[in-house]
């Protein structure tokens, strides 16, 4: 059973920076992709970034490339989402997600629907 725990939300004002941390089990870090979305209120599920844990490959939101780095720990089974130069437009619940026998040699993907297990989420808040 697949099982994707987020952490590291919090209040930050513009400029500052988190790091969201994304607990994986049930999930091969060979063949497997890693993502991070986000929602905010009224406004539909948006990607932010992707890993390809096999391959090493990583893929941006052209809103987040340059300020957000998504890494992860292979020895803990976790992905990271280090996340610098926060402005209240990044304001949103982060999502997880994860997907499995994906190739090693391929660029993530960024679609929701590529996703096929999710965590709960953790929120995220940035002040003007």
């Amino acid at each position: 059973q697949v099982q994707l725990v987020e952490s590291g939300g919090g209040s930050v004002q513009a400029g500052g920076s988190l790091r969201l941390s994304c607990t994986a089990s049930g999930v091969t870090s060979s063949n497997s992709c890693m993502g991070w979305f986000r929602q905010a209120p009224g406004k539909e599920r948006e990607r932010v970034a992707a890993l390809n844990r096999g391959g090493g490959f990583t893929a941006y939101a052209d809103s987040v490339r340059g300020r957000f780095t998504i890494s992860q720990d292979n020895a803990k089974n976790i992905a990271y989402l280090q996340m610098n130069s926060l402005t209240p437009e990044d304001t949103a619940m982060y999502y997880c997600a994860a997907t499995s026998y994906y190739s090693r040699y391929l660029v993530p993907p960024l679609q929701r629907t590529d996703y096929r297990y999710w965590g709960q989420g953790t929120q995220v808040t940035v002040s003007a």
